[in-house]
């Protein structure tokens, strides 16, 4: 039996791109019902012109259902309003304000219901002197640090695929249930804020006790002392991380496997606090030592040692690890797009992902049909304030997950 917690929760998303489709796309995961709130006829921008064919709408939008329907024009805010009193969450990532202006910030819908959940996720916070500006993943990486982290000192670097986004979209769901949680214990509704600005403090909470630590801001290779960690090369031209950390066993653990058991018994090397003050002349020791050997061979003797060391895989190997491919952690569809399952499992199993990616509009007819005359849905189709996409036959409730494996 799939267990869903999240079965009967209904999340009105009024937002776009990647940092609150996140957090609505895990929260649809663990068995919400999502409706989209999406502009007619183009929808969101990250469809990017290809309406459901987009595979990064698709990643982060699958099992969501979408009324398409124009928020500057009063019919459509008042369609919303009507719908609200329907949903337990209403969550946006608009600018500050921008909603309360169109009449649907949270003292307007507390007023339509009182236990409503409103979320809203920005990039810097609702208040303050950088509120208004605009935001977006790689502003996240910039403000919150981490491209100083993970670039040389007086060398930043733009960093490979985005987090900024897809932490503050975490942060968002963890604020989310935490209110669900709120909400059962007191009757009460909740406000839950979160920003890119503050979500990133939770990946860099280790680097901004190191920056106390060390008196200044840690660089890429600041942490590389401490953790006791290496990424080598080997003769095949594959690579190895090792993570050692304080532990004196895992040190001569991999000594033993490179077969330098000479180097736990060196002075500059011996204990944690030696190789700590010694690092950048261990780190070419042990880098010349891996390059004598293909992959195969290190694999096995660290693994016989007991080693905590893992391969440099590519984001293609990732999804096709075995052990990726055990836990289950991915939907892949027909066309072969791997779709992120729930990174939770639940009484040793994990929740299926409804594979169904709306169109825009999809589902305009059923969800405006729940206020709405039929008749005054067709009207507001005519007039433009709503769109709906009939190509497909929208089922009036999401994709039903099977029960069985």
């Amino acid at each position: 039996m799939q267990h869903r917690p999240l079965e009967g929760i209904r999340v009105m998303e009024i937002g776009a791109y990647i940092s609150l489709p996140t957090t609505t796309s895990l929260l649809t995961s663990l068995g919400a019902e999502v409706v989209k709130i999406e502009r007619p006829f183009a929808g969101e921008d990250f469809r990017r012109h290809q309406n459901d064919q987009s595979p990064y709408f698709r990643q982060y939008n699958s099992g969501k259902r979408s009324l398409a329907v124009d928020l500057k024009s009063p019919e459509g805010v008042a369609l919303v309003k009507s719908l609200v009193p329907r949903f337990d969450v209403v969550l946006e990532n608009m600018r500050p304000g921008k909603l309360k202006a169109m009449g649907l910030g949270v003292e307007a819908c507390r007023q339509l219901r009182p236990d409503i959940i409103y979320g809203s996720m920005t990039g810097f916070g609702e208040t303050g002197p950088l509120a208004n500006r605009p935001a977006y993943d790689t502003i996240g990486h910039a403000f919150g640090g981490l491209y100083s982290v993970w670039g040389d000192e007086g060398n930043p670097r733009l960093a490979g695929g985005l987090s900024a986004d897809l932490i503050t979209g975490i942060v968002g769901v963890a604020g989310v249930l935490a209110a669900i949680i709120a909400r059962l214990r007191t009757g009460e509704g909740q406000r839950v804020e979160t920003s890119i600005m503050e979500a990133i403090s939770t990946l860099t909470a280790d680097s901004i006790a190191q920056t106390f630590e060390l008196g200044k801001s840690p660089t890429r290779t600041s942490r590389h002392p401490q953790a006791q960690n290496f990424c080598v090369p080997t003769s095949d031209g594959k690579f190895i991380a090792l993570h050692l950390s304080s532990s004196q066993k895992f040190w001569r653990a991999m000594c033993r496997a490179i077969g330098r058991a000479d180097l736990a018994e060196d002075s500059r090397f011996a204990e944690y606090r030696d190789r700590e003050a010694n690092y950048f002349d261990l780190a070419p020791i042990v880098e010349k030592q891996f390059a004598t050997q293909p992959f195969a061979h290190w694999e096995r003797e660290l693994i016989n040692e007991d080693v905590p060391f893992g391969p440099v895989l590519s984001i293609a190997e990732y999804i096709e690890n075995e052990q990726v491919t055990h836990l289950g952690m991915f939907d892949h569809q027909p066309d072969g797009l791997p779709l992120l399952r729930a990174p939770w499992q639940f009484n040793g199993e994990r929740p299926k992902r409804s594979p169904r990616t709306p169109k825009v509009g999809s589902d305009t007819r059923a969800v405006a049909g729940e206020v709405l005359s039929s008749e005054e849905v067709e009207a507001l189709i005519f007039a433009g304030v709503l769109s709906a996409d009939d190509s497909e036959s929208a089922p009036d409730r999401p994709t039903q997950i099977d029960n069985e494996e």
